[in-house]
């Protein structure tokens, strides 16, 4: 039976195996044996320990568990995650089919897998990095609605990377060929905002020498980005929703109707739906705007992913011999960054300037950033066992005390701890979050 199981799996177009409710591979196609590098008899392993090198299933190491929710729902499930490979971790979209008995119990699940081109877990000049948990739940929802026609609205503060999300929801969109314009919408007073969104014929104003095709045109067939959409004044949402409801709109001074062909991406950093409360934003653009929220995360909110854009940054820059010291990463570690990525953009092109030597220390880094490296432990170390303390908080005391004493760099550390990286950085992010 298992050769004829091993037909059918190859039949898929994408990496798959055949799994039992206990977790373990009972069958692989040729794709995935390719591309993980998986040569061992299936029987011997169980999914997470090939993928994740885990020795439990993934929803009792802090992560989703497609099997263990498609067991207890019965329908398909699809997750991201980050998976081993022969090529390093990568991130990986996972889909879980359950295949059910004659009595229509769930037996069998096919896993069918395939890489993620949205973001990366090591140095990219092109894509988003990350590997923190709030990061991979932005990214997940990007994988989402990217093959979709939906309109999706970024929500976050100023610097969190609004705009290379939104590019990178058109890059991996249908559209991807055709343009992708950007709209700064607080660079748009009042008076232009019609004339530039759709143009106009010339001998339509005063200076209206020739005839100017708009944004909307511009972005024919691929993606419009209206960056800072709450700066939209009142008086022109209207004209906004028009377009979104009709797909047709006409240039100033001009009766002739047009066909718009575009999909939309918003941002925003301020609270839409209080505007809308407060009457400063229409209630009917707002739905039309708002059909899939993704909520970027703050920087403080990812501490873990530090060094990795410290690294991709510096890649950008042509600076990548350059090296941060282990007492610079806790002191941008212990900063808030209320800029996000673009301050620590700014922080580490001034660093690189300022490192004479190709080695960025404390002494570089702008004067609130220092102030948080100075600023006296939150942990005591353990000197003596002379009180009994729950677990959690002794694991604390200990891995503050670990981390302060180590010279060497975080994979080493986790190497030493029997962890990984990932796991460290969660626990490193515990350790500094405010007791």
């Amino acid at each position: 039976m298992e050769p004829d199981i091993i037909s059918i799996l190859n039949c898929l177009p994408r990496a798959a195996i055949l799994l039992g409710r206990d977790y373990r591979i009972l069958a692989a196609n040729d794709r995935y044996r390719s591309t993980y590098g998986f040569t061992d008899q299936p029987r011997r392993h169980k999914c997470h320990e090939v993928s994740h090198k885990n020795a439990v299933p993934c929803d009792m190491a802090g992560e989703e568990c497609p099997l263990r929710e498609s067991l207890e729902t019965g329908e398909n499930t699809q997750v991201l995650h980050i998976h081993h490979t022969p090529r390093g971790e990568e991130y990986v979209n996972v889909e879980m089919w359950p295949v059910k008995n004659a009595g229509g119990e769930v037996e069998y699940f096919i896993e069918q897998m395939h890489p993620s081109d949205a973001g990366s877990t090591t140095s990219d000049e092109t894509r988003m990095v990350g590997t923190s948990a709030a990061f991979q739940a932005m990214l997940s929802l990007v994988e989402r609605v990217a093959p979709s026609e939906a309109n999706a609205m970024l929500l976050g503060e100023s610097g969190t990377g609004k705009e290379m999300v939104s590019q990178t929801i058109h890059r991996l969109s249908p559209r991807s060929q055709m343009p992708f314009v950007p709209v700064e919408c607080t660079g748009l007073p009042e008076a232009l905002f019609e004339s530039e969104l759709f143009g106009y014929v010339k001998g339509a104003f005063t200076g209206a020498t020739a005839d100017k095709p708009g944004l909307v045109a511009a972005a024919e067939g691929g993606t419009l980005f209206l960056d800072e959409v709450g700066d939209i004044p009142l008086a022109d949402q209207v004209k906004l929703l028009r377009l979104l409801e009709t797909r047709r709109y006409r240039q100033v001074g001009s009766s002739h109707w047009q066909e718009a062909d575009f999909r939309l991406i918003c941002a925003t950093n301020k609270n839409l739906a209080q505007m809308v409360a407060y009457g400063t934003f229409r209630e009917d653009l707002y739905y039309r705007l708002n059909v899939f929220e993704i909520e970027l995360p703050p920087l403080r909110e990812r501490s873990e992913d530090l060094e990795l854009l410290i690294e991709t940054i510096l890649a950008r820059l042509g600076a990548s011999r350059v090296r941060f010291t282990n007492a610079t990463i806790d002191a941008l570690t212990a900063y808030d960054f209320p800029g996000n990525i673009r301050e620590l953009r700014n922080i580490v092109e001034r660093s690189v300037l300022l490192a004479d030597d190709g080695v960025v220390h404390p002494n570089h880094l702008p004067r609130q950033c220092r102030a948080a490296a100075e600023a006296p432990p939150r942990r005591a170390a353990i000197d003596e066992f002379d009180e009994i303390v729950p677990l959690d908080e002794l694991e604390q005391r200990y891995l503050g005390q670990v981390f302060a004493r180590f010279d060497g760099s975080r994979k080493e550390l986790a190497d030493k701890l029997g962890l990984s990286e990932r796991v460290l950085y969660r626990k490193l992010a515990s350790l500094r979050a405010p007791g």
